[in-house]
């Protein structure tokens, strides 16, 4: 991924669709403003052609006449780390960032990028988004990775809280070693379960959702598969079609305050020729498993054959 950070970035020029707000959790997610005419070039964090078939994990020799043993799964453990960002349950790669994994091997990971929460070892939107994080890719059988957001990136009002960049000027500064980021994490959890991940996922909530629809309407990340639950803007990229469409979930409640702006994401995705799913609950805001449940489904209905 480092490979394709500054050099490979060409500047795309985007006009603003909608600009809208939504509330993390009870509070204002980061601010709509209209995006800068800055883009990176996208960084492959899927496969962009079909994969093959996932392969079993190696067999352990044995001794002629007994029967081969699977490779343990996963293949080794990091060393313990101490960091309040990890609920109880849940395995801390390093300081910020969180992984799950499934009770067999798999090669499908799934990225996913919070809401905004605030600082301290217990809150209720982080106790939420992992919980569901990790129950619905454990279901699905994905690994899954929680990485920490930026303090000073969530919205006026919420200095100290973690989040994401969600408007164009916070994107062109900030974007590109999240990136570069979220390769070298996606790399040390290969190492840890000793699989490569073949196929890979970008999903977010609140404001999670609305960089993980920027990353892929810019071609920041260039993923399997992308979600938005909770939150997500449309931008009109003059160069979106030459991307390549890839399946694009999006889910809301009826009780939150994003539709709109759902909606018209759905829209521009639809307009370049993107695969699509708009799912529309009763719940509020932030992160659920059932559209997780849902998104794991519509990404597998578009996988090639």
């Amino acid at each position: 991924m480092n490979g394709a950070a500054p050099g490979g970035r060409i500047a795309r020029r985007f006009t603003a669709l909608v600009v809208v707000s939504c509330a993390c959790h009870g509070a204002p997610d980061a601010p709509r403003s209209t995006p800068a005419p800055a883009a990176h070039h996208g960084t492959a964090l899927g496969s962009a052609a079909p994969d093959p078939a996932p392969r079993p994990p190696p067999a352990v020799p044995t001794a002629a006449g007994t029967r081969p043993e699977q490779a343990p799964w996963p293949r080794s453990r990091p060393p313990r780390v101490e960091t309040d960002w990890c609920i109880d349950g849940i395995d801390a790669l390093d300081e910020e960032t969180c992984y799950a994994l499934p009770d067999a091997p798999t090669h499908a990971l799934l990225i996913y990028l919070h809401g905004i929460v605030p600082p301290g070892k217990e809150s209720q939107q982080k106790t939420n988004f992992e919980t569901v994080v990790a129950r619905a890719s454990r279901r699905a059988g994905v690994a899954a990775l929680m990485p920490r957001g930026k303090v000073g990136l969530a919205p006026k009002g919420y200095a100290s809280w973690w989040g994401w960049p969600t408007d164009g000027s916070a994107y062109d500064r900030h974007a590109a070693p999240i990136i570069d980021a979220l390769a070298e994490k996606r790399r040390k959890l290969e190492e840890i379960a000793g699989v490569s991940f073949l196929r890979v996922y970008v999903a977010g909530s609140s404001s999670g959702a609305f960089f993980a629809a920027a990353l892929a309407l810019r071609g920041g990340v260039v993923a399997d598969g992308y979600g938005a639950m909770s939150g997500g803007a449309g931008l009109v990229a003059h160069e979106l079609t030459a991307l390549g469409p890839r399946p694009f979930y999006i889910g809301f409640g009826t009780h939150d305050t994003v539709g709109r702006s759902a909606r018209a994401l759905a829209d521009v995705l639809r307009g370049a020729g993107w695969p699509v799913r708009v799912a529309e609950h009763p719940v509020g805001h932030g992160a659920r498993e059932i559209y997780l449940d849902e998104a794991f489904a519509f990404w597998r209905e578009h996988e090639p054959r």
